[in-house]
């Protein structure tokens, strides 16, 4: 999963980077079925930030804020991954509880 974390960390905080994370995520939960879940959660998380800002003025503090969400989250996710199956059920629960702003 690192894959994804190593793609955020060098991208700006704009929409477009939400939208390919999605789309990479979504590829990542079809190639990668042991974290099919965790990689739909992430692109659904993104997905209800897309949609609420998609085609409206973006500020730059919730621009940033929101990017730096993400990148936590992505980086608890991935160190998850590897944990145990409860841990890694409460990362799920976290990551389908979170708004990124």
């Amino acid at each position: 999963m690192g894959e994804l974390h190593n793609w955020l960390v060098s991208q700006h905080p704009g929409l477009r980077t939400y939208k390919s994370f999605q789309h990479k995520a979504l590829e990542l939960a079809s190639s990668d079925a042991e974290h099919g879940a965790l990689y739909r959660l992430l692109a659904s998380m993104v997905g209800r930030y897309i949609e609420s800002f998609d085609e409206e003025p973006l500020p730059v503090d919730v621009a940033k804020q929101a990017y730096q969400r993400l990148l936590s989250i992505v980086d608890d996710a991935e160190k998850s991954t590897t944990a145990p199956a409860l841990e890694q059920v409460k990362t799920l629960n976290r990551v389908a509880a979170t708004e990124l702003f």
